[in-house]
């Protein structure tokens, strides 16, 4: 049941528009919107059919036109107003998410709102500016970065609203307009906004189509479409390779990962534990570079285990609304029944569970309980796979050049980690993985100025900093002889 902000019933029963050519529309069909933490549905979002996206996808280029047209100054001030229009609807938002996508609302869904509308301001006051590469007393050669066109963004469902808006804010300011198609587990929070944007861009710029999944490879071969920008699984991003060659669009994909996080023999293990707990177990193991194998020295691994046990006890899981709950469900039934594979693979191989391992089938919701596996073999699926959920082995190890090698003996290769009190010693393990994004000692801290991209499997391209925001221009040369 969804809650009014005071806590009564029915907040979020208003209907749900698709946002298309500056109008806030219905569909001649919906689908359901299903609460994790209860396994009811929430709401009914609406269904685009193929010739919304058609007509969405024709607004959009038909306003990329004027919005190029703008000087970033200009494009700054439609920014800064919609970031202002979303502060105004950020507690509605936060709890929308909350309902929809099932994480804690005060140690996740807020801050997801927050960081987002943050994002927005701080892109908007970017530049990509015109660079002298040559010049002599008789030529100079200028290069340009010149808008792409109309970008097609695919978002997922673990961070529906940042890693969509992560997406938005620097299309929109170096001169793009974008066609926004959430992932359907999660529409409502990217339907709000869409919804949200349309009093404040001109018709076109931002629109968000829902729907099921046969818009993606609509998007992904449109001829309209000059970029995909594309959020998930590394199995759907080989089929959005596939599906943008026809049109040989530009590309940028962030998919998934299997991070290690390495705990060197001299760390200060005890006090980094609620670090990496959250670095693996935080939105319930479901974020891309969340710590998926958790490598610790033998020499205290057995003690370790103990701690991080411990330190898990402590945490409460439940419905994100309850101000206690720092552990959500994880978000859709298909993932429930994939994570439970996971379990069902830990318990036919005798794998040492020391926490968890076992479902509550009669507990309503999609609810994996936090779950710790010592030390299994490392040819294991819960260690070879990506789990995505709130299952965490730790790995023990005797030498530093075995587990770096250990660590990057993967088809992925997004993101890592590396904690020891020798913060040289740190950065030069750290050197040596073969990720796009390494911490040490410290767990996802990212910036709008701050490269990140996957590596092998894990990705093309970069989003964020100056080469991801780039990568949403075309580098137009322009020789002059004076």
């Amino acid at each position: 049941m969804a809650l009014k902000a005071d806590g009564s019933a029915d907040f979020f029963t208003r209907p749900y528009y698709l946002s298309i050519a500056g109008r806030n529309v219905g569909a001649a069909k919906s689908f359901d919107v299903i609460n994790p933490a209860t396994g009811d549905v929430l709401a009914k979002a609406p269904a685009a059919s193929a010739e919304q996206m058609e007509e969405a996808i024709a607004s959009a280029k038909s306003a990329f036109k004027s919005w190029s047209a703008l000087s970033y100054d200009e494009r700054q001030t439609y920014l800064e107003a919609y970031a202002d229009a979303l502060q105004a609807h950020r507690d509605e938002l936060a709890r929308l998410l909350v309902l929809e996508q099932g994480k804690p609302l005060k140690t996740m869904a807020e801050p997801e709102v927050d960081q987002s509308i943050s994002w927005i301001r701080q892109i908007a006051a970017r530049r990509i500016p015109v660079e002298i590469v040559e010049e002599t007393d008789s030529h100079y050669v200028e290069l340009h970065h010149t808008p792409l066109g109309v970008i097609g963004a695919i978002t997922p469902w673990n961070f529906p609203v940042l890693l969509a808006l992560w997406k938005v804010a620097p299309a929109l300011i170096t001169g793009n307009t974008i066609v926004i198609k959430p992932s359907p587990f999660t529409p409502l929070t990217s339907l709000r906004f869409g919804e949200i944007a349309q009093s404040v861009f001109p018709a076109g710029v931002l629109s968000v189509v829902s729907g099921d999944n046969e818009l993606g490879p609509q998007m992904t071969a449109h001829p309209d479409i000059a970029k995909i920008s594309f959020t998930g699984s590394t199995e759907t991003g080989k089929h959005v390779i596939r599906s943008a060659a026809g049109t040989v669009k530009r590309l940028t994909l962030e998919m998934g990962g299997n991070d290690a996080a390495i705990v060197l023999p001299d760390a200060d293990w005890e006090a980094i534990i609620p670090q990496l707990f959250f670095g693996a177990v935080g939105n319930s193991g479901q974020w891309c570079v969340g710590i998926k194998r958790l490598y610790v020295h033998r020499s205290f691994h057995a003690d370790f285990v103990e701690a991080f046990v411990a330190y898990a006890k402590t945490q409460k899981m439940g419905d994100g609304l309850d101000p206690d709950v720092t552990i959500g469900p994880v978000q859709n039934k298909m993932q429930f029944d994939k994570v439970k594979t996971f379990l069902e693979d830990i318990r036919v191989n005798g794998q040492k569970v020391v926490l968890g391992g076992t479902v509550d089938e009669s507990r309503p919701g999609y609810f994996i309980p936090v779950t710790i596996v010592d030390n299994p073999p490392e040819d294991s699926k819960i260690v070879q796979e990506e789990q995505f959920a709130p299952i965490v082995p730790i790995i023990a190890y005797d030498d530093v050049d075995d587990v770096i090698e250990r660590a990057n003996d993967s088809p992925f290769g997004l993101g890592g980690s590396v904690w020891g009190r020798d913060t040289r010693a740190a950065v030069a393990v750290a050197n040596r993985l073969e990720t796009g994004m390494v911490w040490v000692n410290e767990i996802h801290t990212q910036g709008v100025d701050v490269p990140f991209g996957g590596h092998k499997q894990s990705g093309v391209g970069t989003e964020h900093g100056a080469e991801g925001r780039q990568l949403f221009t075309n580098p137009k040369t322009v020789l002059v002889h004076k």
